[in-house]
């Protein structure tokens, strides 16, 4: 429950090659330090990553726990997406509204973010495939600060459980 399916360094990593492998054809993306660092400012790579996929028949959704509409829906907006705001991940309704706007199966939809309590628990609770990828930057918010010492322990166990196998 508390393991990704992948970890990355950022979103830009996962190819239209490793989509399909997966059977993947739809993304679920979480913003902050996903896609945007502190200030705001979208991840380098981004826009051009998006429009690829997008080209090789990839959906997109935001799903984002932020209660600030307007800065979910800027970044929405930027890449051409729809979005999902205030979702209280990890519970499912948030990925569950998500898969019916990518009228996908839940086996065919990844959610990438950059937090295990939130992203990765609420994939796999949804059977979802989930790739935790390093936060942009170190800033963060004040909650998610609180549990990044967690986070950095259960991401050691299981580099250590995948490299042992």
């Amino acid at each position: 429950m508390l393991y990704p399916k992948e970890y990355l360094n950022n979103v830009t990593e996962i190819t239209t090659d490793f989509l399909n492998q997966n059977q993947l054809k739809g993304v679920i993306l979480d913003v902050d330090n996903t896609l945007i660092d502190f200030n705001k400012k979208l991840l380098d790579g981004v826009e051009e990553w998006i429009k690829e996929l997008k080209e090789n028949g990839i959906k997109f959704c935001i799903v984002s726990n932020s209660n600030k509409v307007e800065k979910v829906k800027k970044v929405a907006g930027t890449l051409q997406i729809p979005f999902i705001y205030f979702a209280k991940k990890p519970l499912k309704s948030g990925f569950k509204k998500a898969k019916q706007i990518l009228k996908l199966e839940a086996k065919n939809i990844a959610v990438v973010g950059d937090q295990i309590m939130t992203d990765i628990i609420g994939a796999n609770r949804c059977k979802m495939f989930s790739i935790l990828v390093k936060p942009i930057e170190e800033k963060d918010y004040f909650i998610t600060r609180v549990k990044r010492p967690i986070e950095k322990r259960i991401i050691q166990k299981y580099l250590k459980n995948k490299n042992s196998i």
